[in-house]
């Protein structure tokens, strides 16, 4: 009886340690790219820097770093909210093409294409937010509720520059046009490019709390950028976008077609 306790203790530990492993495999997931990384390093050259205060004994920082660290949970959750945040409510999933069949998907993320393209080429500047499993409903106080079927030639109208809403974010759930002319909180980020605009700022302020996918047309060059997770990939030619938004978007699709 008792070695089969061992055992069993033995598979209790294991299963901790590979839960354990998974949740920092997750957390580095999950910051990799991100301000966040620097974040951590500098909180390691501090630990390094008490081990040796404490070591070289250096009481009066030894014990400065002392009174900081006893508080690290607390400093943890505010410099780390943001990331925090999105990582908690990834809990509730709202999937993107969450009642559509695999034949709509395909003609949303057709429409969608299309008229991002024919913004580009006519330089019309746009801003087009797609939720994914996080609600958005925090960012939608503002703005015109639509809730029309993805069109090409809607979402081009949207933002034609004597259209009224013009000037926010286009926002897409469940595979339908919400709402237009939404104000989004821009990025405080200070590595963010100085040629970027108000338009990428906003897509990689929301991007940066929420997991949806932000699409923006520049109005001065008509190039086209993708932004998730706060990370902006920009000059993105029709290839490369149709690539770039059936991996975001498409996840489930591929399962159903198989």
């Amino acid at each position: 009886m008792l070695e089969g306790f061992k055992n069993f203790r033995w598979l209790l530990d294991l299963l901790d340690i590979v839960l354990v492993a998974y949740i920092i495999y997750r957390i580095i997931l999950l910051i990799k790219g991100t301000r966040a990384v620097q974040m951590l390093l500098g909180l390691a050259v501090i630990l390094l820097v008490y081990v040796a205060s404490q070591i070289g004994g250096l009481y009066t920082l030894h014990w400065l770093l002392d009174n900081f660290l006893s508080s690290i949970i607390l400093v943890i959750v505010v410099i780390f909210q943001n990331d925090i945040r999105r990582a908690l409510i990834h809990v509730g999933r709202n999937p993107f093409f969450a009642d559509l069949s695999y034949k709509e998907e395909t003609e949303v993320m057709e429409e969608l294409i299309k008229a991002t393209l024919n913004l580009a080429n006519r330089r019309i500047g746009a801003l087009i937010v797609i939720e994914r499993e996080t609600g958005l409903k925090d960012f939608l106080e503002v703005g015109v509720e639509i809730d029309a079927k993805v069109s090409s030639d809607l979402i081009t109208s949207i933002f034609l520059p004597y259209s009224p809403i013009h000037d926010g974010a286009l926002v897409i759930q469940q595979g339908r046009l919400k709402r237009a002319g939404c104000f989004l909180p821009l990025s405080q980020n200070p590595d963010i490019s100085k040629t970027l605009g108000t338009r990428h700022r906003a897509a990689i302020g929301l991007t940066e709390l929420v997991d949806a996918v932000a699409i923006v047309v520049s109005e001065e060059t008509g190039k086209i950028s993708v932004v998730v997770g706060g990370r902006i990939t920009r000059d993105l030619d029709s290839t490369a976008l149709k690539r770039v938004l059936k991996r975001l978007l498409e996840p489930k699709t591929n399962k159903k077609k198989s």
